[in-house]
This record gives C-alpha cells, sequence and structure tokens, in this order.
C-alpha cells in the first residue's frame, strides 16, 4: 500500500485563491433529509421528562392512594429506561444527531417501555394509555411518513395486546369496580383514530414548515450562486481588458521579430515559442470569459491531496509546519471542486494552527468505499465540556489556554454544517494518552466523495498525474 509524506510549497497557492465563500452544492431533497436528522439531545430530554413522570405517577398511587400494585416491577421498568439515558450520554456528545434508524429505535423503545408499564398497571384500562400518542406525534414532526407508519402499526399493536393481555387496575378497598369490556373496546378505537388523527396533522403541519425552510434554503442558494457568478463575471471581464493590451503588444513585437530576424536558427526558435505562448494566454482569457460554462473540464477536479492543500494554503504563511500522509490503494480519490468543502476543511484547518504547538498532522485515507480525513494538532486539546458540545454555536467561556476560550464555536458549526451537507460525517475527539491534542475525523462514502463529476473521456494526465506515488 503506496505512502507518501509531501511538503508543498506556500507559494504554489497564496491564501487568497482558495477561501472562496460560497453556499455549497446542495439540492432540495438533501436538504429535507438533513432537517429530519433529530438530536440525540432532545430525545435525551424528552425521555427524563417522562421518567420522572412515570416515577412520580407510580410513587402518588402506591404510597398517596394506598392502591397496591407491584410497585418493584414498575420502577424496574422505568430504570430501564434511565439506564438507556445514560448510556446514550456516555456514549454520544451533546450534537449527536440521530438518522432515521437510530431515531425510530429509540422511539419503538419508549413505545415498548410504556407498554410494559402499562401491563403491570391495569393495559388500557389505565389512563395514561393516552401516552402512546406521544412518540407517534414526534416521530411525525421529524421522521419520514414510513417510519411514523412503522410506530404507529407497533403502538396498535401492543395496545391490541394490552386490551386482553394485562393485570388488574389497581383500587383500594374490598368492592372493585369491573369495567365492561366495550370500555375497553372504546379505549382501543379512541386510541387508534387519535394516533391516526394526530399522526397525520403533525405530519402535515411539519412538512408545510420543511417545504417553507426548503424554498427559503433554495432561494437563498440561487442568489448567492447568482451574485458570486456575476462577481466572477465581473474579474474575468477585467482581468481580459487589462492583459489584452499587453498581449496585443507582444504580439505585435513577436511579428516584427520574425520578420526581421533570420528563418532559421535559436532565435527564430524562440520567436516561434513566444508567439506560441502569446495564443495559448489568450485562449485562457477565452475561457475566462465563459465562466457559467457547467462543464469545467480538468479544472473543476481537484484530486485528494490537492483538496488538503486548498485548505491548508492559506495557514501556511503562519510558520506551523504540515505533515500530510496520504495511505491508499490507486487510483487516488478525485472530487469535483466544491467551495463549501473547502472552506469548512479550511476552518477546521485554521482551528488546529490556533492551538497547535509544534505542528499540524493531515492523514488521508482511502478504500474501495470511504475516503476519511483526519485532521490533528498537538495542542491542549478539547476541554470535556467543549467536547460534548463540539460543532455547536455557543458562547464560549473558558481560560486562555483552553479551546473555549479560543472562540471555538460558530466557526466550528459552519465547517460541521458545510461538511456534512456535502455527505461527510464529521466526528470529535482528543488523541489517546500520552500524546495531547485534538483530532477532527471526516469520513465521505467514496460514491459520494466522487459523485458529479464530469465525464473527460479518458484518462486525463493532469488529474491521473497527481496519485500517490509508491
Amino acid at each position: 500500500m503506496p505512502i507518501c509524506h509531501m511538503k508543498f510549497p506556500s507559494e504554489a497557492f497564496p491564501p487568497e485563491a482558495s477561501r472562496v465563500v460560497l453556499p455549497p452544492d446542495f439540492s432540495a431533497p438533501a436538504l429535507a433529509r438533513s432537517n429530519r436528522h433529530i438530536r440525540l439531545d432532545t430525545l435525551v430530554r424528552l425521555r427524563w421528562l417522562a421518567i420522572a413522570g412515570q416515577s412520580l405517577a407510580v410513587t402518588g398511587v402506591h404510597f398517596g392512594l394506598g392502591f397496591g400494585l407491584p410497585f418493584g416491577w414498575c420502577f424496574s421498568v422505568i430504570a430501564v429506561s434511565a439506564w438507556l439515558n445514560i448510556a446514550l450520554r456516555i456514549r454520544f456528545p451533546l450534537s449527536h444527531r440521530l438518522k432515521a434508524g437510530a431515531a425510530t429505535a429509540l422511539l419503538g423503545f419508549d413505545i415498548a417501555q410504556l407498554a410494559a408499564l402499562l401491563y403491570l398497571t391495569g393495559g388500557l384500562q389505565n389512563p395514561f394509555s393516552i401516552l402512546f400518542l406521544a412518540p407517534v406525534m414526534i416521530s411525525a414532526t421529524a421522521l419520514p411518513p414510513q417510519r411514523t407508519l412503522l410506530l404507529g402499526v407497533l403502538a396498535i399493536a401492543l395496545a391490541t395486546l394490552l386490551s386482553t393481555f394485562y393485570l388488574p387496575l389497581p383500587w383500594s378497598g374490598p368492592n372493585r369496580p369491573v369495567l365492561p369490556p366495550f370500555y375497553q373496546l372504546g379505549n382501543w378505537v379512541a386510541l387508534v383514530l387519535g394516533l391516526s388523527f394526530t399522526g397525520i396533522y403533525a405530519w402535515r403541519v411539519a412538512k408545510e414548515a420543511r417545504d417553507l425552510s426548503d424554498a427559503l434554503a433554495a432561494t437563498e442558494l440561487v442568489l448567492a450562486r447568482e451574485q458570486h457568478l456575476s462577481q466572477l463575471d465581473g474579474l474575468a471581464a477585467a482581468a481580459a481588458h487589462e492583459l489584452g493590451t499587453p498581449l496585443g503588444t507582444i504580439a505585435l513585437v513577436a511579428r516584427e521579430l520574425t520578420r526581421l530576424a533570420p528563418a532559421e536558427g535559436e532565435m527564430a526558435e524562440d520567436i516561434t515559442l513566444l508567439r506560441e505562448q502569446v495564443e495559448r494566454c489568450r485562449g485562457i482569457l477565452a475561457k475566462l470569459s465563459n465562466l457559467q460554462d457547467d462543464n469545467a473540464g480538468p479544472l473543476d477536479q481537484l484530486s485528494l491531496r490537492l483538496l488538503i492543500e486548498e485548505a491548508a494554503g492559506p495557514q501556511r504563511p503562519f510558520g506551523v509546519p504540515f505533515e500530510i500522509t496520504m495511505n491508499g490503494e490507486k487510483p487516488e480519490p478525485v472530487c469535483r471542486r466544491n467551495p463549501g468543502m473547502i472552506y469548512g476543511l479550511g476552518n477546521i484547518v485554521d482551528n488546529a494552527v490556533d492551538f497547535a504547538r509544534s505542528g499540524v498532522a493531515i492523514r488521508a485515507d482511502w478504500t474501495q468505499s470511504h475516503v476519511t480525513l483526519t485532521i490533528a494538532d498537538d495542542g491542549p486539546g478539547f476541554p470535556p465540556d467543549v467536547l460534548l458540545r463540539a460543532g455547536e454555536p455557543y458562547l464560549s467561556r473558558g481560560t486562555s489556554e483552553s479551546r473555549a476560550g479560543g472562540g471555538l464555536g460558530l466557526g466550528l458549526f459552519i465547517a460541521k454544517t458545510l461538511l456534512e451537507r456535502g455527505g461527510g460525517a464529521i466526528e470529535f475527539s482528543n488523541l489517546p494518552a500520552p500524546a495531547s491534542g485534538a483530532s477532527i475525523k471526516i469520513v465521505w462514502p467514496r460514491a459520494v466523495f466522487e459523485a458529479d463529476l464530469p465525464s473527460m473521456g479518458g484518462t486525463n494526465p493532469e488529474v491521473s498525474g497527481l496519485h500517490g506515488v509508491s
């Protein structure tokens, strides 16, 4: 497996050439999918609220009202939910967002936990059976309709079982009322209708809000693109105008030299080369005059190492050395130039340079299925409280030696958002002891990283020559 270490000259990539601020390329469906990722912290907080309510209800009924119920079993069921919350807090940071499958599983657990508690306390005769609506409504507002339908079917199935299998509803005194079967049937019908109506209603309201948000985001993106393209067109026209005069003068002088110089010899060859280069410059200006052409050819492609250099190039003048490692089988991944991706990676590299003591290490790994980029520094690392909220915008309050005191917050949030919109998954961590420093890893599926590449109709030497050196 080829491994190479590179040191790039800073002159090859001036800082102002690589930090283009432009919204990343994303579509409305992709944005809608990202909006449906529920924050884990939201579900954990709601579950703590449910745990507190369940504990208060069980304790009040058992000790306050004196009703006999399996108190130990009830609190065992509640404890399982509490332990799950604790495990999620330990395993994931507060900013972690759940994909649809994981969110569905957690909401399904909440339905099953409530069903177990209702089994111990009277089944559908228990008035708290109406709480089956809560997980389904949460799903309807944030998850795809298929997931909501699945959770609704689960709730109805468990409610149907509870209509037949349950422990008696606890009552005090010898004369316990017997509720007729039609009452339980009415509760079941009311629950099914409630699940259907509230689920559809919440989904429609949330969908309208998402559609409006997507439309506003798409409009903002289009306006930003048009403004940026207009600026580039103006710069291209100015450059063509300014360079046209000296190129015309050089072409005129070259023609005069051709007339005066002998037809053969070294001078004739030099003059011919000069005229060819003038024509080449004119061709480049002609390309600049058509910046809105979607087929930008090889100039629109970046190999992985050039992507790294575009992100790290603006930080080289600050004197912090970079160690760049490329590790993977040929061919090296190639992506389409994405200003949002470059800007996001540049923010992360900028943050690493700010806190590095002696250097920044950038490691790129790729396989047939994934592309991984790890940016690490040898600074103090993330404080524990900052690590839990890394990637979330917040006002930091810390010492000047810590990352929190360095203003970590909004910039890293922007970088995380841009990279995730481009299909990447970002992970924050500290280097394992005895080393010190922070590490940020970005992983793309290779198919997503290389998506939308223009067809080049064969091997391009400018791109293929950029692959790793054994």
